[in-house]
């Protein structure tokens, strides 16, 4: 079998052999002929579908299409799961919220990464508030790239683990596209279709997302508990003729996605979550997220005869939610009983506040609040990337130059309501100003730019890069009762940051089938807004691996290593921190994170078309702070405590059959258990999400080029295990899950 285009064509290759595979000659040849207009745009993406694996410094993944068909996951948790070094928190059991990190940055609404869409910067606020309340829906995705290590200081702000990229559909070359109908438990009912082409000099593609169904947890009164998302996208391309002297394009992309899921913060007592994980209390009933964002992206494209390229794109991101969740308990009993953690960790000297969330009895009146977590988000720039090859002597050089301005804001309007807990529901009871529960924004401006030349002589490629960020970061208050603002503000002082952010990638090709790879970065993360005594998160991180392919088998190893000079925590809704330290962020001090990423498979050949694939991913992570201190986020820290929320090991194994018309793939995942605040030494229970083992099976059959037969089982075996402690009690894994479907291809 031909070498492996990159590690996300293996995962196909390897699974169910569906992708496509090309040979090192085959890829250059490849990327050639492509057309100038795919040339240029791999040029704002982290990967590119035309790179070969091999020619890419440190780690990299592309999950392609094919690999995205296998299981036609709806959750990103468990694509991701394909990708080593990736750390994950579930949450919802869909992965409408994610919490991801690489190589354990820090899980926390995968605030410390660098996540886009397209090569744009697709967080709700990246620079002033980069939790990503919002993210991309996965199941109309066309491929996600993953890169670490050295390579990814272009892909700032956030360089400490490297970036996330969710490629949307591109223009079909042909008049063509298909439709996915599909239903399964839990009323599920997905709708996804795609229609566009290519003429002469216009080209575009429709796409339409819809997805709905009831939630797989349960409420006393019988309600919804699930989600619906709607999500469009429209492109539309002009592009000068192919024998032009100069080639140009146009692209303009549109997208609206609007959601609606009955989510909530509050999970279990201990006692509860092992008589039924699937429960939710009383005080949940309304809890309820209501989002909307829309896109516009505006991209030029330029190659002259002599290669140099310039892509140059436009962008303005609009999003608005307003998450009405349980906050906390009014007119307590218990001492200290007001917290809803504090309440599922003290059952007993909370059993009043205990009985009122669940529902077993009337509570005081308006002793349930609610919050509407209201809040808007614009994020607008433009950022623009050169290409100049060229050679010196036996020398090949490829430079990219770029540049990038970008602002950004949060704006936060919220306020709370009462409820009463009469006869086993809620009651309104009263509620409060608007603005009483936050009154905010948070601004910032930025600049960016990045020198990066890949250097190749014989079998050397050696990569140096540099990036620079200059960042104003702004926050300001207003009182409670002052909802239009026009009384004072209280606004923070001004956070300024200036930082350069180097980076060398080093490869040699030993030989046609192994390669050694390896680089030296600084990892960067800015602080937030308003926080004058937080530093910005620095590490110096270290890569070694090696990239071995040959006639189908398939091993890549990369060794990682950071050391911190300083390590940043953050303070949210969704860790569990109190309203007065919502948005402060402390000072963690230094920090080591080590660890190691293997990849490895081989697909057996029969008589018939037959194929049998193994493919196994596996994850070793090892943290530890190497500082005392005691704060709001990280807890009270001893020197050689471990990270929380960061499993130790990681392992994702997949093997099945196929043949021209038909494939099976049984996934198993492992995920080792992880502590809920820093230590050391055993993990006390209540101090423990347990680790767990979970099997998908994934089939399909190609009755005609036009009709494909599809069905999954996600959680064959119907294991009940928790995800996580945070932000209110023990929240459940999804139950076993079923999905059929038909799709139609023209």
């Amino acid at each position: 079998m031909n070498p492996i285009l990159h590690t996300g064509a293996a995962v196909v290759a390897l699974m169910a052999g569906a992708s496509h595979v090309y040979a090192a000659d085959d890829a250059t040849a490849n990327h050639a002929e492509m057309d100038f207009i795919d040339i240029s745009m791999e040029r704002i993406q982290v990967i590119g579908k035309a790179t070969d694996r091999k020619h890419v410094i440190g780690s990299a993944t592309r999950l392609s299409a094919e690999d995205l068909e296998i299981f036609k996951y709806q959750d990103i948790n468990r694509v991701l799961r394909l990708v080593p070094g990736v750390n994950l928190q579930e949450e919802d059991g869909y992965g409408l919220r994610p919490n991801i990190g690489l190589r354990g940055s820090g899980v926390e609404r995968s605030a410390k990464i660098t996540l886009m869409e397209d090569g744009v910067l697709i967080a709700p606020a990246p620079y002033a508030s980069p939790s990503a309340y919002y993210f991309p829906t996965a199941g109309r995705m066309e491929a996600v790239e993953v890169r670490k290590g050295s390579a990814a200081v272009k892909f700032g702000p956030r360089s400490v683990g490297g970036a996330v990229n969710l490629v949307s559909r591109s223009i079909p070359e042909e008049f063509g596209g298909f439709a996915n109908l599909s239903i399964g438990s839990d009323g599920l009912r997905t709708l996804h279709g795609v229609a566009g082409g290519t003429g002469k000099n216009v080209a575009g593609v429709v796409e339409v997302f819809d997805s709905n169904n009831d939630g797989f947890k349960s409420l006393p009164n019988g309600a919804d508990t699930g989600y619906d998302i709607e999500d469009y996208l429209a492109k539309l391309r002009l592009f000068t003729d192919e024998n032009a002297a100069i080639h140009q394009a146009l692209e303009i992309k549109l997208t609206k996605t609007d959601g609606d899921s009955n989510e909530t913060y509050l999970g279990l007592t201990d006692a509860d979550f092992e008589a039924d994980p699937y429960q939710r209390y009383v005080a949940s009933e309304l809890d309820n997220i209501d989002t909307e964002h829309e896109q516009v992206q505006l991209t030029y494209e330029l190659q002259l005869e002599n290669g140099l390229e310039m892509v140059t794109t436009a962008y303005r991101n609009e999003f608005k939610r307003d998450w009405f969740k349980f906050h906390d308990l009014k007119n307590t009993v218990g001492e200290g009983c007001n917290k809803g953690q504090f309440v599922l960790d003290n059952p007993v000297t909370c059993a009043t506040e205990l009985s009122w969330l669940r529902g077993d009895a009337d509570s005081a009146e308006g002793a349930i609040r609610i919050r509407h977590n209201a809040r808007s988000y614009v994020s607008k720039g433009i950022q623009s990337v050169i290409a100049i090859p060229f050679t010196s002597g036996n020398v090949v050089h490829d430079l990219e130059l770029s540049a990038r301005y970008h602002e950004d804001y949060e704006d936060r309007l919220q306020y709370n309501e009462q409820y009463t807990v009469v006869g086993g529901s809620l009651q309104y009871a009263s509620e409060t100003s608007l603005g009483s529960a936050g009154n905010r924004v948070v601004s910032a401006n930025a600049w960016a730019f990045y020198a990066q030349d890949t250097i190749s002589f014989g079998k050397w490629t050696i990569v140096p890069g540099i990036r620079f960020e200059s960042i104003e970061l702004n926050r300001s208050d207003w009182a409670g009762d002052d909802p239009n603002r026009s009384g004072a503000e209280n606004a923070r002082e001004t956070t300024s940051v200036n930082t350069f952010v180097p980076g060398l990638g080093i490869k040699y090709e030993v030989n046609k089938n192994l390669t050694l790879t390896g680089g030296i970065f600084k990892g960067f993360n800015p602080p937030g807004a308003g926080n004058p005594d937080a530093q910005e998160e620095k590490s110096l991180n270290f890569e070694f691996g090696a990239i071995y392919d040959n006639n189908g088998a398939y091993f890549e190893g990369m060794a990682f290593y950071s050391d911190y000079s300083n390590i940043l925590g953050t303070c949210t809704a969704a860790v569990g921190c109190s309203d007065a330290e919502i948005g402060d962020q402390f000072n963690g001090g230094k920090a080591r994170i080590m660890g190691l990423e293997l990849i490895a498979g081989y697909t057996a050949e029969f008589q018939g078309g037959w194929q049998l694939p193994l493919y196994v991913n596996y994850t070793f992570t090892d943290a530890e702070f190497r500082t005392d201190f005691e704060d709001s986020f990280w807890g009270d820290v001893t020197k050689g405590d471990e990270f929380p929320y960061l499993s130790r090991h990681q392992l994702t194994v997949s093997t099945g059959v196929n043949n021209d018309n038909f494939s099976s793939v049984l996934q198993a995942n492992y995920v080792s258990a992880t502590r809920v605040t820093a230590g050391s030494g055993g993990i006390a229970s209540g101090d423990r999400v347990d680790g767990r083992l979970i099997f998908d099976l994934a089939a399909q059959y190609q009755i005609s080029e036009a009709i494909t037969l599809f069905a999954t089982i996600d959680n064959l075996f119907d294991k009940k295990y928790s995800v996580a402690r945070r932000p209110i009690g023990l929240l459940p894994g999804k139950p076993r899950t079923w999905v059929s479907g038909i799709k139609f291809t023209f």
